[in-house]
């Protein structure tokens, strides 16, 4: 199960994404707006809002180009999912199978 976002979020995303690893910072919400034709600085914050709020960006309050992605599905992380699932009772493999749902991991 992916985490559900909007076209525009998804946008948003990938062009942070693109951002950083090009410039070796995070955008500015003016950036973003000027990049993705958002029609103002306070659409991009929106943005931002709803992306902190789904645990997708992690952004540090009051500090500049503070936007980071977080990615729940590094290899390492389905990894220690998989090894737990091998040695656990079935309630306890339920609540991992949950937990990964919730993350958007692909246990398969």
């Amino acid at each position: 199960m992916m985490m559900k976002l909007t076209k525009k979020q998804t946008l948003i995303v990938d062009f942070i994404n693109d951002f950083t690893a090009t410039r070796g910072e995070s955008p500015s919400y003016r950036e973003i707006m000027t990049a993705l034709g958002l029609s103002s600085v306070s659409a991009v914050a929106e943005h931002i809002d709803n992306l902190v709020a789904k645990g997708v960006v992690k952004k540090t309050p009051g500090a500049a180009r503070s936007l980071e992605i977080l990615n729940f599905r590094h290899p390492e992380t389905v990894d220690f999912f998989k090894e737990r699932l091998l040695t656990v009772s079935p309630a306890e493999a339920e609540i991992l199978r949950q937990a990964a749902d919730i993350l958007g991991l692909d246990l398969s």
